[in-house]
Formats: C-alpha cells, sequence, structure tokens
C-alpha cells in the first residue's frame, strides 16, 4: 500500500494503526459528501486538517467517464500530484501532508489524502457578491483580476489544467487586513483538486473548459469589459489587438462554454460582459 506522510503531527497520530481505519474513525465536521468520496475536518492537538477519503466510485461510474471519454477520477492522487506540482510553480495551494492508496480494481480503489486546514481566506465568489452593488475601487479590483489571470495561466502554460475552475475555487488570504491593491501581494489559494489533469499540455477542450468557467463564475459581480481586456491583457500577456487577431476562435469557444454552463445553472441567457 503506498503510503506518503509529510508531517510529523500526522505521523504520531497514526502511530501503528491502519490508515483507513484510523481516518474512517474520524468523527469531524463533515464538509462534502459525494461520488464516493468524503471530505472532513478534524483537528489534532488544536490543529486543523482535512481529511478526503475516496472509498470507490463503482463500474457503472467508471464506464459513464470513458463513454463520455473523460478518465474517471478514482482516487485521491490527481489533487496529491496537483498540489505538488502548484507549489513546484510557485503557486498558493493547499499544503498536502499525507496520501495513502490501496486496492488496484479502479472501481472498488480506496485512497486519502490530508491536508492542512486553510485559514483567514474567503472565496472569490463570497468575496465578489456585493461588488455590483458595491463596487471596489478600481485598484482593488484590477490587481484581484490580474492574479487570478497570472496563477490561470501559470497553471495552463505549465500542463496543468483544473476542470472545475470556477472563482469560488479562487480562495483569497484575508489574513492581512490590507486593501488588496498591489498584485504582487495578494495571495490566492487553488483548491478542490481533486478532478486536475497534469499534461506536457493542456488540450485545447480542457482550455476553453477552464477559462470559460471563470468567465461562466464571473458574469454577476459587476464586472466591466475593460476587466475582461484586463484579465486577458494578464492572461496572455500581450497587446489586446495580438490576442483577438490569435485567439479569435479560442475566445468564442470560452464564451459559449460560459453561456451554456449559465443556461444550465440560471435558465436564462446572460447579459455578456
Amino acid at each position: 500500500m503506498p503510503l506518503i506522510i509529510d508531517s510529523q503531527v500526522i505521523r504520531d497520530w497514526l502511530g501503528n494503526a491502519d490508515p483507513f481505519e484510523k481516518i474512517k474513525a474520524i468523527k469531524g465536521k463533515v464538509v462534502r459528501s459525494k461520488e464516493g468520496r468524503t471530505t472532513q475536518c478534524f483537528k489534532i492537538n488544536g490543529e486543523g486538517f482535512y481529511v478526503k477519503l475516496h472509498e470507490g466510485i463503482g463500474w457503472q461510474e467508471v464506464i459513464k467517464n470513458l463513454l463520455q471519454l473523460r478518465l474517471p477520477i478514482t482516487g485521491a492522487s490527481n489533487e496529491w500530484l496537483a498540489i505538488k506540482k502548484l507549489h513546484q510553480l510557485g503557486l498558493d495551494t493547499l499544503t498536502a501532508v499525507a496520501y495513502g492508496k490501496r486496492g488496484y480494481n479502479p472501481a472498488a480503489e480506496q485512497s486519502f489524502i490530508i491536508t492542512e486546514e486553510l485559514t483567514d481566506t474567503l472565496s472569490l465568489a463570497q468575496y465578489a457578491e456585493q461588488w455590483p452593488e458595491k463596487p471596489p475601487a478600481f485598484s482593488h479590483k484590477k490587481a484581484i483580476i490580474e492574479k487570478v489571470a497570472e496563477v490561470a495561466s501559470t497553471m495552463h502554460n505549465h500542463g496543468i489544467n483544473h476542470r472545475d475552475l470556477y472563482i469560488c475555487h479562487f480562495l483569497l488570504d484575508i489574513s492581512s487586513g490590507e486593501a488588496f491593491t498591489d498584485k504582487e501581494k495578494i495571495r490566492l489559494f487553488i483548491v478542490d483538486l481533486h478532478r486536475a489533469q497534469i499534461r506536457q499540455q493542456v488540450p485545447r477542450r480542457w482550455w476553453v473548459k477552464d477559462v470559460g468557467s471563470i468567465y461562466f463564475s464571473a458574469l454577476d459581480i459587476g464586472l466591466t469589459r475593460g476587466d475582461v481586456y484586463r484579465f486577458l491583457r494578464a492572461y496572455y500577456q500581450m497587446p489586446l489587438k495580438d490576442i483577438f487577431s490569435q485567439h479569435h476562435d479560442f475566445l468564442r469557444a470560452v464564451e459559449r462554454r460560459a453561456v451554456k454552463l449559465y443556461r444550465r445553472d440560471f435558465k436564462r441567457t446572460p447579459t455578456l460582459i
């Protein structure tokens, strides 16, 4: 059984016990339980951790994914590897401290990942929900938009796609209480990486999905067309005229993706930025 422990606290807590039995005995706060995986928040001597336990998705789910030309997510390895890769790139994300796996049947494989609890953070979706009524200062909004673009671009240019890259999965560090006017001082943590993929190059399909998800989830937070242009300049690091001439088809595909998601979730056509 592969078992990796990068924390002395977790090592002491596990002791000589079977890690899976120890984790199954946790009586923490369940924050999500879906598709064969359960995520709980728990504490060890006052120190907070999250554990995500995968207990198999079944052959029906495996076959469904394969028929949709998608590799099924059968365990915690994707998230473990993605977190380590993002750290190598200098991006803020979760700190993974333990990983374990047992079994070879992809439909019944069991695995887990333990991460340190993030404190003093707020998702961008929550942070920006008041923007339509209470617009932030221009320099404030500009810095956050450019930071989101920088993080997404770094991921994509190094072969990582998230598959659920909505703004709710960017957690803003609010511990300093600063006004966030300096992009270099903003910390944005990328979370919920269990579906992330790592390749030499992100395929166009998944690139469109990620950027389209960002666009879709930002449609109702009071952004302007100028804000979209600021995102694109920061994402591509080139003038707008070059972006539109070189990436026109890609941007149209991103727009179609955002509209499709919006219609699915809100049963109406969005007013595009």
